[in-house]
């Protein structure tokens, strides 16, 4: 997801998604505790688009 993607999203696009991928990071780590993933990067990748969305959010919260 890129920076440009972001900011056209609405404040409540943005909760949702945060809510999305936190639920996806939760689910890549159990199943990676289970058995590794083929590419355990897409956790890592998966949080920093849950941060790049909060980073938006808090942004546009504070102003």
């Amino acid at each position: 997801m890129k920076q440009s993607e972001v900011k056209e999203m609405s404040v409540e696009e943005l909760k949702e998604k945060i809510a999305d991928f936190k639920k996806q990071v939760a689910d890549l780590k159990m199943a990676h505790s289970v058995t590794p993933l083929e590419n355990p990067l897409l956790i890592r990748n998966t949080k920093r688009k849950v941060a790049r969305l909060a980073t938006e959010l808090t942004k546009r919260e504070n102003q």
